[in-house]
C-alpha cells in the first residue's frame, strides 16, 4: 500500500521521485569526471565579492616568471600581487 502525499507538499516544479525515477538514477561516482568536477566547484564555490578588492587585468609576463610562480600552487596570482608591491616599496614610479 502507497502512502499518498499531502496535497499542501505537491511540488509541480519538483516532483516527488517514482519507483522509475530511482531504476534511472546514478550514484555521483557514475556521473561523469568533467559533470562531478562541476557540481563540487558548485558546492563549495564561492560567489563574486560584492564590492572586489582587486581590479581585473589582462597582463602580459615572461613564461619562466608565470611558470615559477604557478610552481608555488593555489593562490600565485596573489603572490604575484604581492612581489609587485614589495617591488614598488623599493621602485618608486616618476
Amino acid at each position: 500500500m502507497s502512502k499518498k502525499p499531502d496535497p499542501e507538499m505537491i511540488d509541480d516544479e519538483n516532483p516527488e521521485w517514482t519507483d522509475e525515477d530511482f531504476k534511472r538514477s546514478v550514484p555521483f561516482s557514475g556521473l561523469p569526471a568533467s559533470l562531478r568536477e562541476k557540481l563540487r566547484s558548485i558546492k563549495g564555490g564561492r560567489g563574486p565579492q560584492k564590492t572586489p578588492t582587486k581590479e581585473r587585468i589582462t597582463i602580459r609576463l615572461s613564461p619562466d616568471v608565470v611558470e615559477s610562480f604557478r610552481a608555488t600552487g593555489s593562490g600565485w596570482q596573489a603572490r604575484v600581487d604581492v612581489a609587485l608591491k614589495d617591488w614598488l616599496k623599493t621602485h618608486p614610479l616618476p
